[in-house]
């Protein structure tokens, strides 16, 4: 994985000549289409929603933007950053796309959240003569975004970059400011990103890991990239990736709530409910991985010793996200995914009972553990006026982090509707867990 400055200031290159860049080869160009990447929860949702774009209808505003999910939301990365991903291989021809929407979209998904920290990863493979934008869309694409989405935006990973993406960085080196410029990473093969993030739980195409395996095919056994590292077994002691229930059969007390979750929660309750922006910072990979090995070999941790929110912070959400099952579970995924669409204009106390008669399906120590973590957000956004965490904010950071698909992704046209349960989970907590 490597880094370039793009910093050096000077006069606005001739533009003439990245149009006459090539950008694939023929037979790059004829690669079939991609293998659907929609897990069965998805595409099982309801037929009330489009089968090309099951959470969005078809007169949805962005139905036709939506619908070629060329972005996705990914959940979060080893720092704990949310991850937003773009994927240039599933962008139709520049005829049948409306570039100004897509962009609005952009907008829309990362207004979500520019307001913490996030990592977005670019798979460029797949950008032809055929599909690419416009160079002037590109340079008021970029200046689009003013400060609010390049201040927490921590790293740009680009994926399989050509001479064609280089050299565009190149050409827009004048307007793309110095601590931008370091936020750029070239990644050369899928591997790379386990570093960063579990590629697992990318939606990454099919045609650009069959691209992924053609690079690393054709080099020579000496020059082979490391491979993606394979699964160990868990540890006697493993507490992160293992599933709630054998989590409670270990506890001697057969305590329902993880100890991560009571260690986290007990000192954030203590000393984070007033930190401004809590959730939304990431934290050292380092101490963060530190603290995992700690945990899973059966150590005992005091967060008041290390004197860090953050890393508490993402510590609770890793610990969330790293379960087999979902805290809400697959089961719950169509009835949440479907939540806004049944009580679009019902009364409150029908949503109530709906969401009440959910969680008092969860199996006891997923319910425990819920009414445990909603309680204390709840705590949390009681201090929104100094910590600026309202339900609505806790939801974008933890809906994500709560419920996925079988298939550990997450398409982006299920955000929303995650969230919104989510929040109204939060708003309505006394009355759902009485």
């Amino acid at each position: 994985m490597s880094s370039e400055l793009l910093v050096e200031l000077g006069e606005d290159p001739a533009t003439a000549q990245l149009g006459q860049l090539k950008l694939e080869t023929i037979e790059d160009q004829q690669w079939p289409a991609d293998e659907s990447t929609l897990s069965k929860s998805e595409t099982d949702i309801s037929q009330r929603f489009d089968a090309d774009s099951p959470h969005l209808p078809w007169d949805h505003p962005f139905y036709d933007i939506a619908r070629h999910q060329i972005i996705e939301v990914a959940g979060d990365d080893n720092f704990g950053r949310k991850v937003i991903v773009f994927n240039a291989c599933r962008m139709p021809p520049q005829h049948q796309l409306d570039h100004h929407k897509l962009l609005m979209y952009l907008k829309g998904t990362l207004d979500q959240y520019v307001e913490s920290d996030y990592t977005l990863i670019y798979f460029h493979h797949g950008l032809t003569s055929e599909n690419k934008p416009s160079l002037s869309w590109l340079r008021d694409a970029y200046r689009e975004f003013d400060r609010k989405y390049k201040k927490n935006i921590k790293a740009l990973y680009i994926v399989h970059p050509t001479m064609f993406i280089k050299t565009l960085l190149i050409l827009f080196k004048p307007i793309i400011s110095f601590k931008f410029g370091r936020k750029i990473n070239y990644v050369s093969y899928l591997s790379e990103l386990e570093d960063v993030v579990k590629c697992e739980q990318l939606l990454i195409p099919a045609r650009v890991k069959d691209y992924d395996n053609k690079l690393r095919a054709s080099l020579k056994p000496s020059a082979q990239p490391p491979p993606s590292p394979l699964h160990s077994p868990p540890l006697p002691n493993q507490v992160f990736g293992v599933p709630l229930a054998l989590l409670r059969q270990r506890n001697p007390d057969g305590d329902h709530i993880p100890s991560v979750m009571r260690d986290t929660i007990s000192f954030l309750s203590e000393q984070g409910l007033e930190i401004e922006g809590i959730f939304r910072r990431s934290a050292n990979v380092t101490l963060v991985k530190d603290v995992q090995l700690r945990y899973n070999s059966g150590k005992l941790l005091n967060f008041t010793e290390m004197e860090d929110i953050h890393l508490a912070a993402v510590i609770l959400k890793t610990f969330l996200r790293e379960l087999p099952e979902p805290l809400l579970t697959f089961q719950l995924y169509n009835d949440v995914v479907n939540f806004s669409c049944m009580f679009t204009h019902s009364l409150l106390d029908g949503q109530v009972a709906f969401m009440k008669t959910l969680v008092e399906s969860l199996p006891e120590e997923n319910y425990t553990s819920l009414r445990f973590l909603i309680t204390f957000l709840a705590q949390v956004s009681a201090n929104s006026e100094v910590n600026k965490m309202t339900n609505s904010n806790l939801a974008v950071v933890f809906g994500p982090n709560l419920l996925w698909g079988r298939d550990n992704a997450m398409s982006l046209s299920a955000i929303g509707p995650i969230n919104n349960f989510t929040r109204t989970l939060l708003d309505q907590q006394h009355l759902v867990f009485t």
